[in-house]
């Protein structure tokens, strides 16, 4: 005895016959919607603002941030010593020097 199991997707906005699963997110929660090809790109239209100019999380849930590139620690060592700055030979090169060499470049 054989056994067909036929699954029919609805549109979840008009009823008629659905061609695609959207799943989408919002305040942490994920929904996933039926919609006909019509349907579907109505609602990619209404989000293309707010996806693209929203960032994309890991797939650990942490957002992804740009972050800016410090200037190489030795150029900072060798200015801070040419304007007399304290400055360790080694190690961490404290912030206010960083921000001393980032306002004269």
């Amino acid at each position: 005895m054989a056994q067909r199991v036929v699954v029919t997707l609805f549109d979840d906005i008009d009823g008629g016959e659905a061609a695609e699963t959207v799943t989408f997110g919002l305040d942490g929660k994920v929904y996933e919607i039926d919609l006909n090809p019509a349907n579907a790109k109505k609602l990619r239209k209404a989000l293309a603002p707010y996806v693209s100019a929203g960032r994309k999380r890991s797939k650990s849930g942490k957002t992804f941030r740009h972050t800016a590139v410090a200037p190489d620690p030795a150029a900072v060592r060798a200015w801070a010593r040419s304007n007399k700055m304290d400055v360790p030979a080694r190690g961490r090169i404290p912030k206010k020097v960083y921000e001393a060499f980032a306002q004269a470049g």
